[in-house]
């Protein structure tokens, strides 16, 4: 530029000693592009056979039940009583 001390730096030592972390680079990819080939591909959400039932005790489902009729008591209440 302006100085004219300017001295060009030899990049061939830089680029052979770099190569080979290059190549070992290139190798990783292709063996994490076939692991991708490798994998299954499965579908969202459980699998197959996995459902397992589940059962509330007989205090839980009183306890449903009269809160249930809790609700109903108090729609029948505000909608003015009986028939």
């Amino acid at each position: 530029m302006a100085d004219g001390n300017l001295t060009r730096m030899d990049t061939k030592p830089i680029i052979a000693d770099i190569d080979p972390q290059i190549a070992k680079l290139e190798q990783a990819k292709v063996v994490l592009l076939s692991l991708d080939t490798l994998l299954v591909k499965r579908k969202p959400g459980r699998p197959k056979g996995a459902t397992v039932k589940r059962r509330l005790s007989l205090e839980a489902r009183a306890k449903i039940a009269a809160a249930q009729k809790k609700r109903w008591a108090a729609v029948k209440k505000a909608k003015g009583g009986g028939l």
